[in-house]
């Protein structure tokens, strides 16, 4: 007969949460950095200094935040060059009302399948 087995809920929680927030900062630097960017634009295209001014603050914001995960430099900003497009691609369609052609999808593509190379990738020595 064989045993019951033990679930650990709590050791669950806890992969999760371990996978979950580096995506969600990640998710949050590139809300700030395509957002503090689209500011500044605006504020450029309406003359508004406060709105420039409150982009660059978000900018720098984007800066901090992604730099909070304790991945290599490299590997970091390569993964996070895939949120970044596909927070500029939303930003791009929702705030700019943008047609989005087919070619940008295809790139983005391109861009996830990259990023996912370098963060799940083999190292070979």
């Amino acid at each position: 007969m064989s045993q019951p087995v033990a679930t650990d809920i709590g050791g669950a929680w806890r992969i999760g949460l371990q996978r979950a927030v580096p995506i969600a900062i990640m998710l949050v630097a590139a809300i700030f950095e395509v957002g503090g960017d689209a500011m500044i634009r605006g504020g450029m295209r309406r003359a508004s200094w406060n709105l420039g001014g409150l982009g660059a603050v978000t900018l720098a914001a984007y800066g901090v935040v992604v730099n909070l995960l304790n991945i290599d430099f490299s590997r970091l900003l390569a993964t996070y060059v895939a949120f970044f497009a596909i927070v500029s691609v939303v930003f791009g369609q929702w705030f700019f009302s943008e047609t989005i052609p087919l070619s940008t999808w295809t790139g983005l593509g391109v861009i996830l399948v990259g990023s996912a190379i370098i963060q799940f990738g083999f190292v070979v020595h």
